[in-house]
């Protein structure tokens, strides 16, 4: 669906012009740039990574629900998959020999995987690659579904277990417990008399983080809990970390928690 046949609402009609490049999007074709493979590099390379992909890309669908909140969909993996089975992700997968660019290789597992029909999608921008730690350049392909409802899931019971969205806004916000909150109420007049008190908060009501270490490199990995009407997820890792790019991209603005992104994300890709 091209931006002067957008068919969507005042919001989402502005957030297209807000996202869009000024430019049309120049994006590397993989026929001219196809993927290294591990050979390249690495001379002792297995056979089966020689052929190996090093770039996949994803699809960040946006699309507002009733009450005028912008929604992402998202997916649980099959639990059969040999890789991150019964994680959720962002449908998407590895480039492909045809596809002729990140925005391609995104639709079209956005089709194989639930159905999505491309020609319903409006792909505004594509944000910075991620670099995982085995080398695989993950690229995010932001794109708005005008009208929810033409999209009918059909999942693809051999990669995805379940589709279900969740609201962008919840990949930025801080949510205060139930206790945390009544303690808040009862305490605000003592906290006022008293400058000097410290509290030392404990984690969000729906989202939690932990610190690791990679190659002397430490950094956070947050998970955030989501309850659907379908079932209860956690959203973390890569996926956590795209979807808070895209939320702070949407919002023009970082998140309330403190990121501390992996360095290695940002490595340089082809």
């Amino acid at each position: 669906m091209g931006s002067n046949g957008f068919g969507g609402s005042q919001r989402l009609v502005d957030l297209v012009q807000q996202l869009r490049p000024s430019k049309p999007l120049c994006l590397p074709s993989n026929a001219d740039n196809p993927p290294k493979a591990e050979s390249e590099t690495n001379p002792i390379a297995k056979p089966s990574e020689r052929t190996r992909p090093k770039r996949a890309a994803v699809l960040i669908c946006l699309f507002e629900d009733e009450n005028g909140h912008l929604r992402v969909i998202l997916t649980k993996r099959a639990s059969t998959l040999s890789t991150n089975s019964g994680d959720v992700s962002l449908p998407g997968g590895k480039t492909e020999e045809g596809d002729a660019n990140d925005i391609e290789t995104a639709l079209r597992e956005a089709k194989e995987e639930i159905g999505l029909d491309p020609s319903l999608v409006d792909v505004v921008t594509v944000l910075e690659p991620i670099v995982t730690k085995i080398g695989m350049a993950v690229v995010p392909v932001l794109g708005i579904l005008a009208d929810i409802r033409q999209f009918n899931p059909t999942p693809n019971a051999a990669e995805v277990e379940a589709i279900f969205d969740a609201p962008l806004d919840m990949f930025l916000k801080v949510l205060p417990s139930k206790s945390i909150s009544s303690f808040l109420l009862s305490s605000s007049k003592f906290l006022c008399q008293n400058s000097f008190f410290h509290v030392s908060w404990p984690q969000d009501k729906n989202r939690r983080e932990e610190e690791r270490e990679w190659m002397g490199n430490k950094y956070l990995l947050h998970f955030f809990d989501y309850e659907a009407e379908n079932g209860k997820y956690v959203i973390w890792a890569l996926t956590a970390g795209i979807l808070i790019a895209a939320a702070s991209l949407v919002y023009q603005r970082p998140p309330d928690f403190q990121e501390r992104k992996p360095q290695f994300w940002s490595r340089i890709c082809l």
